[in-house]
């Protein structure tokens, strides 16, 4: 894959990840900063690493597979994984300016 369509992948995945949001937080995942990692292989093939603001929110179990869903529905992707890690555990320090002030956290 050329730089020029990775550099276009990318931007497709950053936007189809800004389409999931934690239902408890009017903020979506990626500006909350909970991708910790996509990865990209040569076939297309997606693996995300993901966590949650906190172990024991309610959406643990659908959250990755909306992802993985919104992921898959990027043109030229071959397959999407999602996989929830908890390290390093979340704050509020990975989450975007646009996310804090969007929550009143300036």
């Amino acid at each position: 894959m050329s730089q020029a369509e990775l550099d276009q992948l990318t931007d497709d995945l950053i936007e189809a990840l800004k389409t999931v949001y934690d239902p408890e937080i009017p903020v979506d995942i990626y500006e909350l900063g909970l991708i910790y990692r996509v990865d990209v292989n040569d076939d297309r093939d997606v693996v995300i690493d993901m966590t949650l603001t906190a172990p024991g929110c309610p959406v643990a179990g659908e959250m990755p597979g909306w992802v993985e869903d919104a992921v898959q529905k990027v043109e030229g992707v071959k397959s999407a994984r999602a996989n929830l890690v908890f390290d390093p555990p979340w704050d509020s320090s990975k989450m975007s300016d646009e996310a804090k002030l969007a929550l009143n956290m300036f």
